[in-house]
């Protein structure tokens, strides 16, 4: 994958390639300026970027990645605690020291990773809610409406 876009795709601004965007998500680095300063804590965004000042709360990544992440990784995880314990055939509590804290890491950094590519994607595509847009291609602010 290279980091031009597509022909008629989002005008100027360079699609990046999933390895950048990975990156950024795995750092917690600013889509516009490269600052790790995308989390506030393990999973919550910040207000802003402290450096360039992007507004992190403009951009709805919603729980989308938590569904999918616990049932990618408890299928996952599910599998091979069986295979596991068909092979070794430990006591119940080897299973509990093993597969409990494994999946609360995979689940909360993967949420991290999943929710910080998501806003990145959406930042370089300028993504935005639907309605966000008049049909001759202005913005439209949500306070308006009324």
């Amino acid at each position: 994958m290279n980091d031009t876009p597509d022909s008629g795709s989002t005008g100027d601004i360079p699609v990046p390639a999933a390895a950048s965007v990975m990156k950024a998500a795995a750092l917690g680095l600013c889509p516009r300026c490269g600052s790790r300063t995308m989390f506030a804590g393990l999973v919550n965004f910040a207000d802003k970027c402290g450096s360039c000042g992007l507004d992190y709360s403009r951009f709805n990544v919603g729980d989308g990645p938590a569904a999918f992440l616990t049932l990618a990784i408890g299928t996952v995880l599910a599998i091979a605690a069986i295979v596991f314990d068909q092979a070794v055939h430990p006591p119940f509590w080897v299973h509990a020291i093993i597969w409990v804290p494994l999946t609360a890491i995979l689940v909360v950094y993967g949420l991290r990773i999943a929710k910080g590519a998501l806003l990145v994607v959406e930042c370089r595509r300028d993504a935005r809610e639907a309605g966000s847009l008049e049909t001759d291609g202005s913005r439209r602010d949500r306070d308006d409406d009324t």
